[in-house]
């Protein structure tokens, strides 16, 4: 709350101060007294301890879907393993084998995979974009108009072309 003889914003001198604070005192606790609304303490944080910030065990923090797909990548990797020492000992004790031969029968599986995956994709993407059958039903006159709006825009300055089909 200012005080009525000293005008808002003026820090107050050192006597100002103490006469302020004796006049406080002696006011006592009244409805007219100011009020704190606010106090910054002016005493830094303790200090929790001395050591560097360290490193923690474990996996760095991320989102939920960032975790399930890093550890979907971790078994995968780790599946891997058995399956390349595999190839390996076959191919280490064939010694002679065609190299061609060899990676034709290591990609083929993954590249069947890779095949059924996308035909399967796109068998769920033509019955995701067929639309949904409509049933209206209308009583006394009605009148359907069946716009298309072909736009082609072309140039570093665009152009468009709107032509209407009816």
């Amino acid at each position: 709350m200012n005080h009525p003889d000293r005008p808002a914003g003026r820090a107050l001198t050192e006597a100002e101060a103490e006469a302020e604070a004796i006049r406080l005192i002696a006011e006592g606790y009244s409805d007219n007294a100011p009020v704190a609304t606010r106090y910054k303490d002016p005493t830094p944080p303790p200090a929790i301890g001395y050591a560097p910030p360290v490193q923690q065990d474990g996996r760095a923090p991320m989102s939920q879907r960032a975790t399930d797909i890093s550890g979907i990548m971790l078994a995968t990797g780790i599946a891997s393993v058995p399956i390349s020492g595999g190839i390996s000992l076959v191919m280490w004790t064939v010694g002679q084998v065609n190299p061609v031969v060899v990676g034709i029968v290591c990609v083929a599986p993954v590249a069947f995979l890779g095949a059924l995956s996308r035909v399967f994709k796109s068998a769920k993407a033509v019955v995701a974009a067929a639309p949904p059958t409509i049933h209206q039903h209308y009583e006394g006159t009605v009148i359907q108009d069946n716009t298309e709006v072909t736009t082609h825009t072309r140039g570093v300055i665009a152009r468009t072309d709107n032509r209407f089909d009816r």
